[in-house]
């Protein structure tokens, strides 16, 4: 990404799609919960005996960005928090945050404002 696509994303708002399920599991870890249920899910899991759900088990890095994801934080505050909680341990923390809020925007499991 070049500098001024890293400057306009930290203003970026991210929100959850609502659409998606999740939970906290064992130690803070945020457990995605994706509902397959369109027609060819329950044709497969007519002859194969496949859960009905998917899930994700996000790190501990992910199930905080997660969790700071409310509607109201940009991704500049969400990447403050973390490094308030992590400190350098979440370094390169602007790429790293950069990277992660586009796979989870391209995976719809948020949308961005």
């Amino acid at each position: 990404m070049r500098k001024q696509e890293y400057e306009n994303l930290l203003d970026i708002i991210p929100v959850k799609n609502e659409e998606i399920d999740w939970i906290i599991i064992e130690n803070d870890i945020v457990q995605i919960v994706i509902k397959r249920d369109g027609w060819m899910h329950r044709l497969v899991r007519k002859f194969k005996k496949n859960s009905q759900n998917f899930r994700i088990d996000l790190d501990k890095y992910g199930s905080a960005v997660w969790m700071l994801i409310d509607g109201k934080r940009d991704v500049k505050q969400i990447a403050q928090e973390l490094k308030k909680s992590f400190g350098d341990d979440i370094e390169p923390l602007y790429e790293r945050l950069g990277q992660y809020i586009n796979i989870l925007n391209t995976n719809k499991y948020i949308r961005l404002n």
